[in-house]
């Protein structure tokens, strides 16, 4: 029966998180509504809301993104000058997983994870 997860994370302005979502290979999904962002690469959704009050040093939104290959999306980012999260950079975790995150403009955390081989 349940077929996907969505996440919904809040956004400041429209423009500046298509614009940032979008370098990061992702492409607006359905149709445009106002006050409402969908964004779309491959089979992953993630959903903005318009919160235009939002303080971004007080937003904890997150959110994890499994992947296939850590290390090409690393260094795509890297490649496309994206800010890496100052504690975020490429490491093997205690866990098992390989991971790296960046802040959003709206300092949406976003964890991109891979399974150990």
């Amino acid at each position: 029966m349940i077929k996907a997860i969505i996440p919904k994370l809040p956004m400041r302005s429209k423009e500046t998180t298509r614009n940032y979502y979008v370098q990061l290979g992702f492409e607006v999904s359905v149709n445009d509504f106002e006050g409402y962002l969908m964004m779309k690469n491959n089979n992953l959704e993630i959903h903005f809301f318009e919160f235009k009050d939002l303080t971004p040093t007080e937003n904890y939104g997150q959110i994890y993104i499994r992947t296939s290959d850590v290390d090409a999306l690393y260094n795509y980012c890297l490649g496309k000058n994206i800010n890496i999260h100052p504690a975020g950079s490429l490491s093997e975790k205690s866990w098992g997983q390989k991971e790296f995150s960046l802040l959003d403009p709206d300092s949406n955390l976003i964890t991109f994870g891979q399974a150990p081989l």
